[in-house]
C-alpha cells in the first residue's frame, strides 16, 4: 500500500542482516558486534543485502520488516542513476536488485582456498549472474594471522590440477601477515582465503558463487566432505604470480567533527572510513546523498545517531548498518563513531 503522505520517502532506515552458520566460523559477530542470530556458530552476517541467498530486512521506519529487495523493486528511485545502476541490471533477473553485497565474516577457523569468477565468465555459465570482486577491510587479527592473496609463482592448469590432487598446493599459495586496518581488494580471478583469527568487512559484488580448490579435507555437520569446484576454479584462475599486496596510500582528510580517509574505489563500489567526534548541539553536517547513487552507513565502532531534517533520528553502535537512500532527505551524525561510507 502506497503511503500518501511522502515526507516518508527517501528517509534512511536500518537493516537487519541474514547470519550463515559456517562451520570455520566462530562467535565473535555476537559478542562484539551485536548479533542476535541463533546460529553457532555464526561466521557471516550479510548486512546490505538483496541476494536470494541471504537477504536483508529492514529494521526502522515505514519499510519495517519488509525485505530489502521488496522495497528497492517497489521504490528503484532509492538505487540512485549512476551508469552501475543503469548496468547492473544486465545478465540478472531484476534490474532493481543492489549492486553490491556487505558483510561481517568472523573466521575463527582459517577458509577454504578459492577463487570467484568474472562477470563475463558468471553471465555466461552461471545463469546470468554477477561475477565477484570484493574488498576486505580488517577489523580484527590476532598476533601472527595471516591470509592467501594469489600465487607465488607463475602456475598454469597442469601444475595446480596436480597439486590439488597431491595436496600441494599450499606451497604454491602466497601467505600475507595482516593486522587490524588492514584493506585488501581481491579481483574476481585471484586465488585467497581468510586465514583463522581473523574479523573483517567485506565489500564485494552481489554475488554468491565461490569455486573451491582445497578445503583441507574438512566435513561438513553431517560428516560429508565439503564439495569442491575444480573444473571451474582452473578455468576462471589468474595463474600469474601476484606481487605482496601493499597497504594503499591513506590520507586522513580532517573536518569539523569528522576524518575521512578513501579505502578503495572501482567500477563496482567506493568504500571511504569516517572517525566521528561530535555532540548532539554541534552534529556532522549534511552527509546524505546526491541522486546519483545509494550509501551504506556501516558502524565499526562506537555507538551514535543519524538526524533527519524533520527531528527523527536513528540511533546506531558498533555493528548496525544503515541503508541511506539515493536523493535522501538531509542527514546529519552526531556521537564518536567509526564508520564505512559505502556507495557506487
Amino acid at each position: 500500500m502506497t503511503n500518501k503522505n511522502t515526507n516518508w520517502k527517501n528517509k534512511p532506515f536500518l537493516l537487519s542482516p541474514a547470519g550463515k552458520d559456517y562451520l570455520w566460523g566462530g562467535d565473535r559477530l555476537r559478542k562484539d558486534f551485536n548479533k542476535d542470530i541463533d546460529l553457532t556458530p555464526l561466521a557471516e552476517t550479510w548486512e546490505c543485502s538483496t541476494h536470494p541467498d541471504g537477504e536483508s530486512t529492514i529494521a526502522s521506519g515505514v519499510h519495517l520488516g519488509q525485505l530489502l529487495s521488496a522495497v528497492l523493486a517497489e521504490h528503484p528511485e532509492y538505487l540512485g542513476s549512476h551508469p552501475r545502476m543503469i548496468m547492473q541490471g544486465l545478465g540478472s533477473d531484476s534490474p532493481n536488485t543492489l549492486p553490491i553485497l556487505v558483510k561481517f565474516i568472523d573466521a575463527k577457523e582459517k577458509l577454504s582456498v578459492q577463487v570467484h569468477p568474472d562477470d563475463t565468465y558468471a553471465a555466461t555459465h552461471e545463469n546470468g549472474s554477477l561475477g565477484k570482486t570484493e574488498m576486505w577491510y580488517v577489523l580484527d587479527a590476532e598476533p601472527g594471522a595471516q591470509l592467501i592473496y594469489g600465487f607465488n609463482r607463475n602456475m598454469n592448469t597442469e601444475l595446480v590440477h596436480t597439486s590439488i590432487e597431491q595436496n600441494t598446493i599450499e606451497k604454491y599459495l602466497q601467505k600475507v601477515p595482516v593486522q587490524k586496518d588492514d584493506v585488501f581488494y581481491i579481483e574476481a580471478g585471484t586465488v585467497h582465503a581468510i586465514g583463522e583469527g581473523i574479523v573483517i568487512a567485506e565489500i564485494q559484488e552481489n554475488s554468491n558463487l565461490t569455486y573451491r580448490l582445497h578445503d583441507y579435507n574438512r566435513r561438513d555437520k553431517n560428516g560429508i566432505l565439503r564439495p569442491l569446484q575444480i573444473d571451474k576454479a582452473l578455468q576462471v584462475l589468474n595463474y600469474k604470480s601476484s606481487k605482496s599486496p601493499r597497504q594503499p596510500m591513506r590520507v586522513l582528510r580532517y573536518h569539523p567533527g569528522c576524518a575521512s580517509e578513501l579505502l578503495c574505489r572501482c567500477k563496482y563500489f567506493q568504500v571511504e572510513r569516517l572517525l566521528v567526534n561530535t555532540q548532539p548541539d554541534n552534529p556532522l553536517p549534511d552527509c546524505s546523498t546526491s541522486d546519483l547513487s545509494f550509501q551504506i552507513l556501516l558502524c565499526v565502532e562506537g555507538t551514535g545517531s543519524l538526524l533527519m531534517n524533520d527531528k527523527e533520528s536513528i540511533s546506531f553502535q558498533k555493528g548496525s548498518c544503515i541503508f541511506i537512500p539515493a536523493n535522501s532527505v538531509k542527514t546529519q551524525i552526531y556521537g564518536t563513531a567509526q564508520l564505512l561510507k559505502i556507495s557506487c
